[in-house]
């Protein structure tokens, strides 16, 4: 009887995703409380013919070099800044995503931070918990009402797009940049005005981050342009980490030149620039942008379907290389 092929996963998914696999491959699940190092990778994937990995699994170039059988590396994420694409295309490594799946919920995650921040909740939740609360004033945590404000979005694919489509409801003018401009019919029905860059970030109240990280985007918001947002506006980052300098955000936090900001993501995550979980004007979240279970469910059964699709020469549903 043929030997079915080995597919690792470095985590445990949530869901019945790990069915898909049965009766057509092995399946080995690790349990971890960090990212794997690069020796260990090495050592759980030789002999694996596909692995299912998270963000924080770096299959760097000597990973794939390493383990001749693997045929797949499918990410448990939209982003695959992880991995190094080019080695996987040079040695014939099919790499795969979960997009679509999770862009309304990071979308309403993403509303969360923002009106988090705007209406200072988390300050007022600290305050209540702590008993500082002692009752109604006038100018007891005043924030920034959104009606007639400008939301400025750096990047408009899904889930940027998904953003913009909430802004109405909250009577908020929207503004994007991309390398590319959406067609006419759908900046039109977004309610959407292209900016470049500079523009946008003087432009904006708020700012939110949805593109993909590059090496042309990492520090895209760097001392200089945080400090050319409009004095008060607020930051949002949903994206990733690295996009910001996050030295300069606390900065541009701690002198006031930003009224607060909402970050679900950081450069090193999980570690934090030194002294930004100190400062009250930011909101701080867990790479939480997914995390309804009904999303990461799906998301689950993506990767392990996509992982599949390889391994049983079909076309996988979303392949990246």
């Amino acid at each position: 009887m043929k030997k079915l092929p080995l597919v690792v996963l470095t985590s445990p998914l949530p869901g019945d995703a790990l069915c898909l696999l049965e009766g057509k491959a092995r399946a080995k699940v690790y349990r971890h409380t960090r990212p794997f190092s690069e020796e260990l990778l090495i050592r759980r994937l030789r002999g694996a013919s596909g692995v299912v990995t998270l963000l924080g699994d770096k299959i760097t170039a000597r990973v794939l070099e390493s383990c001749p059988k693997l045929k797949v590396v499918s990410n448990y994420a939209v982003g695959v800044d992880n991995i190094d694409l080019q080695a996987a295309k040079r040695l014939g490594v099919a790499i795969t995503n979960t997009p679509d799946v999770l862009t309304e919920a990071t979308a309403d995650l993403t509303w969360t931070l923002l009106l988090g921040v705007a209406r200072r909740v988390h300050e007022g939740d600290r305050m209540v918990r702590r008993g500082i609360f002692k009752g109604w004033a006038p100018e007891l945590l005043l924030g920034l009402d959104l009606r007639g404000k400008n939301l400025g979005l750096v990047g408009m694919g899904r889930i940027g797009r998904a953003v913009a489509r909430r802004a109405p409801a909250f009577g908020m003018r929207v503004l994007y940049t991309d390398q590319k401009r959406l067609p006419e019919s759908t900046e039109t029905s977004l309610g959407a005005q292209w900016l470049p860059l500079g523009e946008l970030l003087e432009k904006s109240h708020i700012v939110s981050l949805h593109c993909p990280l590059t090496p042309g985007t990492r520090h895209l918001l760097d001392r200089d342009r945080l400090l050319s947002m409009k004095k008060g506006a607020i930051l949002l980052n949903t994206a990733r980490g690295a996009i910001v300098d996050e030295r300069a955000l606390v900065e541009a936090l701690r002198s006031g030149h930003l009224m607060g900001a909402g970050l679900d993501v950081f450069e090193e995550e999980p570690a934090l620039a030194p002294g930004l979980a100190q400062l009250p004007n930011v909101l701080l979240l867990p790479h939480a942008g997914s995390a309804a279970r009904e999303t990461r469910e799906a998301m689950a059964r993506m990767a392990v379907g996509n992982c599949l699709a390889v391994l049983e020469g079909r076309k996988p549903e979303n392949r990246v290389v």
